[in-house]
């Protein structure tokens, strides 16, 4: 087996693959609302699709860092952390890691989206810096400065305490999700955790958890009253778990192969192909070995084998004799330039080496036992 024709099952999952690749990784929305498309901010970006493509109020785009970023009129812009389409909720964090800067003026107005269904209650106040708080208290670093301290808490009775040193500046419930809602809720605390927490905002129109519980597209069947229906996927672009599960069997089943081929490459390797000739001799001639003080030669002379007519192969290994591509002896398959014996009496053919070997102790075709006796 030629190198080229090992690495022919290789170079076809290569191609498979990337067309997958490139269907799967658009670089625009697309021009027809009926469509759905896949649009990622470079290599690592969020999964964008309609209606965040084809429906006004949602402003989403890459910014110059390639990262997804949602703008909000009254707030600002944030990073898209995720999109969950079938509970149509969207996860956002700060760019500049300082979240409580934004809560203190953060407003969903202007905007299609509202604040998720879980919320934690926060108390922020800031402390001057010469009432010596105990150093276990928390600071929120981005608000902190010299002359005073930035703290957030969840716990109304710690925040009361602080009175009247302290000052509040403001309490709001804070939109995340249910898993953190219940660990924020246990800080008893000050906490720098809300600082980093990513905020929970959902949509209720166009509303397309209809279409995605059905693993539809959704897209506008109207333009003009922007009535939105379900859609099959036009371009079959499949979901992201199953490209990824593909991708990884595929990936699999190539390596398989090109080990596969690269192991029986060296099982035919030359080296390897005498040293398999040579143990094969060794064991024709175990087998005939008989009991100390019995001499018994049944072999044939060395005139009568060079008799046997030898015959070089071509490059389409083809033999003049009735057996196979493989010899029969050392089990290995014949290759062009090689040379083999055949036995008159059957025309079954083998390699020089390996018959003559064998016929200088058995005398007969170790296919059939033809022989000249």
């Amino acid at each position: 087996m030629t190198l080229s024709k090992q690495l022919l099952p290789l170079f076809s999952l290569f191609v498979f693959l990337f067309p997958l690749r490139h269907a799967s990784n658009p670089q625009k929305c697309p021009s027809s609302y009926t469509e759905s498309y896949f649009n990622n901010c470079g290599r690592f970006g969020v999964s964008i699709r309609f209606p965040f493509c084809g429906h006004p109020g949602f402003n989403l785009h890459c910014n110059n860092l390639n990262k997804t970023v949602l703008e909000l009129p009254m707030s600002g812009t944030f990073l898209v952390d995720r999109i969950d389409y079938s509970k149509q909720q969207i996860s956002i964090s700060d760019p500049e890691d300082c979240m409580v800067k934004r809560l203190l003026t953060f407003n969903t107005s202007g905007s299609l989206f509202s604040n998720g269904l879980s919320t934690v209650y926060y108390t922020f106040l800031t402390c001057p810096n010469e009432v010596g708080t105990p150093s276990w208290y928390q600071r929120i670093r981005c608000l902190s400065n010299s002359t005073s301290s930035f703290f957030a808490t969840s716990n109304m009775s710690l925040a009361n305490s602080m009175l009247p040193s302290c000052q509040i500046v403001k309490r709001l419930a804070v939109p995340v999700s249910v898993y953190l809602e219940d660990v924020l809720n246990e800080e008893k605390g000050f906490s720098v955790g809300i600082n980093y927490v990513k905020l929970l905002l959902e949509w209720s129109s166009p509303d397309c958890r209809g279409c995605e519980k059905k693993s539809l597209r959704c897209g506008i069947k109207n333009k003009a009253s922007l009535e939105v229906k379900c859609f099959a996927d036009p371009s079959g672009h499949l979901s992201t778990r199953l490209r990824v599960l593909i991708i990884t069997l595929c990936a699999i089943g190539g390596f398989t192969v090109f080990a596969t081929c690269f192991a029986v490459r060296i099982y035919n390797s030359e080296r390897f192909v005498n040293q398999r000739r040579q143990n094969a001799a060794i064991a024709a001639r175990t087998i005939t070995q008989q009991p100390r003080g019995v001499v018994e030669i049944t072999g044939l002379d060395r005139s009568t084998i060079e008799s046997y007519k030898k015959v070089e192969l071509g490059e389409s290994r083809r033999l003049p004799g009735t057996n196979g591509i493989i010899c029969p002896i050392c089990l290995s398959e014949y290759a062009s330039k090689e040379t083999v014996r055949c036995i008159p009496e059957c025309d079954h053919c083998f390699h020089v080496e390996c018959i003559d070997e064998w016929l200088k102790i058995h005398g007969s075709c170790p296919v059939c036992r033809n022989s000249r006796s």
